[in-house]
């Protein structure tokens, strides 16, 4: 009898702008319930936040409730909107898992509007200074192609929630989703137990 591989769920957590702190709050009070469920089914948890001008594993893969909370707690919010850095980041943490632990399948759950302000270059160190800036047309296909990317990996998921308010909704979130053959749910007022229990039904769907 194999044991079953778990799944590893890596949070991808916009923390730029202005809706990042109820952003922030719901996303840890769901990390926090999920590593609970997780805990109970061999499933590993990680969180990625995303501001400035890069994205950072504050949490790598754990099932560890008490060191999710300590770094949760500690987490940096404002500034810019790095997210193809942290979709990129979620791949290489969910492959390295794959290769080196007992982790089958790997879901992304992304909550964010989908709306990238810092290109991949300038997370990675590699912007040249004489290049003209990238424009809001090549930053959005930046993301969708890491997010196509990441669709293409072996067990690999991404869902995305869409925290957007709907009057400036600009669709971006739902494109990322579809680029990478994800889920995408809408929930505008995104508290901690709406994103857990869509996190938590997705991961069920997955395992099913």
């Amino acid at each position: 009898m194999a044991r079953k591989a778990g799944s590893l769920v890596i949070f991808i957590v916009d923390a730029s702008g202005s809706m990042a702190l109820n952003r922030m709050n719901a996303a840890k009070g769901a990390a926090v319930n999920l590593l609970a469920e997780a805990y109970q089914s061999r499933d590993k948890v990680c969180l990625i936040s995303f501001q400035g001008e890069f994205a950072q594993v504050l949490l790598p893969p754990t099932r560890s409730i008490a060191m999710a909370k300590n770094r949760l707690e500690r987490m940096p919010c404002g500034g810019g909107s790095p997210l193809a850095h942290a979709l990129n980041q979620a791949a290489q943490v969910g492959m390295t898992a794959q290769k080196t632990g007992d982790v089958g399948e790997v879901l992304c759950v992304c909550i964010s509007d989908g709306r990238a302000n810092v290109p991949l270059s300038v997370s990675v160190g590699e912007a040249d200074p004489d290049a003209p800036p990238m424009d809001k047309a090549e930053l959005k296909e930046e993301v969708l192609n890491t997010a196509k990317m990441l669709g293409t990996l072996k067990n690999f998921k991404l869902l995305m929630l869409d925290t957007e308010n709907k009057f400036v909704s600009t669709g971006v979130a739902k494109e990322i989703a579809a680029a990478a053959q994800g889920k995408y749910h809408y929930i505008p007022k995104a508290s901690d137990k709406a994103i857990g229990n869509v996190a938590s039904q997705a991961i069920a769907d997955l395992k099913g």
